[in-house]
């Protein structure tokens, strides 16, 4: 993930993130590498399935120092943030219809309700889009503590491609938008 426009110029941001994930969609592991203004971190997380624990470390590659590590108990087969959205491909409701996915960010563990609220034409640089729009409950206590909302919208076809992500905050900054931009060959 890259910042563009003013945001960059205000504050640049470089992230790559990976995580492994089983055919079940049950995560493994996921690294988190983040440069963000002076900011340099990296998050570990490893998932242990057969003892129900994750282990998170996170580090400051500028001091070489950890600033925490924990494990967690963590519910049957979860997925980290982003395996979760892959678990959200998988759904089929209806409008209205709610699922619920177990997630983990490494420091906490949930049962994260998902809501089909309704079909919606969205536009990305990618172009025009049919399709579902999702909201995902991880804030307000739930896997986040800060109040907030997040809305994912997937193509309503056999694909059910993420084409639009979007994270509302009760911040300064307000709203983060994630838009396709072009899709792979």
């Amino acid at each position: 993930m890259e910042s563009s426009g003013l945001v960059s110029k205000l504050f640049k941001v470089n992230d790559d993130y990976a995580a492994t994930l089983d055919g079940g969609l049950c995560a493994h592991s996921s690294f988190l590498k983040t440069h963000e203004g002076s900011r340099q971190r990296e998050t570990r997380i490893t998932f242990d399935n057969e003892r129900r624990k994750a282990s998170y470390v996170e580090r400051d590659t500028v001091k070489n120092a950890v600033l925490a590590s924990r494990e967690v108990d963590i519910l049957p087969c979860v997925s980290e943030i982003v395996g979760g959205l892959y678990r959200m491909r998988t759904l089929n409701l209806d409008i209205g219809q709610t699922a619920q996915v177990p997630i983990s960010d490494g420091k906490k563990s949930a049962m994260v309700r998902v809501d089909f609220q309704r079909r919606e034409t969205v536009k990305t640089p990618a172009g025009l889009y049919n399709t579902m729009r999702y909201e995902a409950h991880l804030f307000n206590n739930v896997i986040y503590r800060r109040p907030g909302r997040v809305y994912v919208w997937l193509t309503d076809d056999r694909r059910r491609l993420p084409v639009q992500i979007q994270v509302r905050l009760q911040l300064a900054i307000g709203t983060i938008t994630l838009q396709l931009e072009k899709e792979g060959t």
